[in-house]
């Protein structure tokens, strides 16, 4: 540990635990992992269980007024605990606490298979074409692995969601090398590769219907 990790400790108190990624990419299951080995949980209920996320979202309004709002006291009083944040927004999060990043990594066909199949189940559209998607995405992630990188607020690790599903036990001693005191069989056994639905081969086959009315942005920005 650095000098100036410590410093931090000392000064800001607990971390907070943040499972981030692009959508789709294995946030609510590890999430999910977390709470299962004992972490509070920090959550509003109101995105429920569904066809896309049948164990949960794990999400938090709030979150998505992170680069706007004025207060975000409820940051600080989630010290302790475990918050879901969309990787776009890392960077609105206060710099004067301490953070336990989990960034989730997924094959960016996937996501994208993943996010249209959400999309198609909603009625929802998104006209921006799959190369630019996956640009937006790339530049994304650069830009929030420099910032982990970079920012002495955060200390992180990444996990690749499918390496989590085939090995759960040794994604579990990860997240508990970076966040003391969690049950590592308890994150293990929670995690289910039947949820593994949307594959790199089978999204790269797959054709993208039709999208005659654009809705809202799936690349995380607002």
């Amino acid at each position: 540990m650095s000098l100036r990790t410590l410093w931090r400790r000392v000064r800001y108190g607990r971390a907070i635990a943040v499972v981030s990624g692009l959508p789709r990419s294995g946030t609510s299951m590890a999430m999910k992992m977390l709470e299962a080995g004992g972490m509070e949980i920090v959550t509003d209920g109101r995105r429920g269980a569904d066809e896309d996320n049948p164990r949960g979202y794990y999400e938090d309004e709030r979150v998505k007024n992170l680069a706007n709002a004025p207060d975000k006291s409820w940051i600080r009083a989630s010290r302790g605990r475990a918050v879901k944040v969309i990787s776009f927004l890392l960077k609105d999060l206060p710099p004067n606490l301490n953070y336990r990043v989990i960034l989730m990594r997924r094959d960016l066909t996937e996501v994208l298979a993943s996010q249209r199949k959400m999309l198609d189940r909603r009625s929802e559209t998104d006209d921006t074409p799959d190369e630019r998607m996956m640009e937006l995405w790339q530049d994304q992630l650069w830009r929030v692995n420099y910032l982990l990188r970079k920012a002495p607020q955060f200390e992180w690790i990444e996990l690749d969601y499918r390496q989590t599903l085939r090995d759960p036990a040794a994604a579990a001693k990860r997240i508990a090398g970076l966040i003391e005191g969690l049950d590592e069989q308890a994150m293990a056994g929670v995690v289910d590769p039947a949820l593994y639905r949307n594959r790199a081969a089978d999204a790269l086959s797959t054709p993208r219907p039709s999208s005659p009315t654009p809705a809202g942005r799936t690349d995380g920005r607002r």
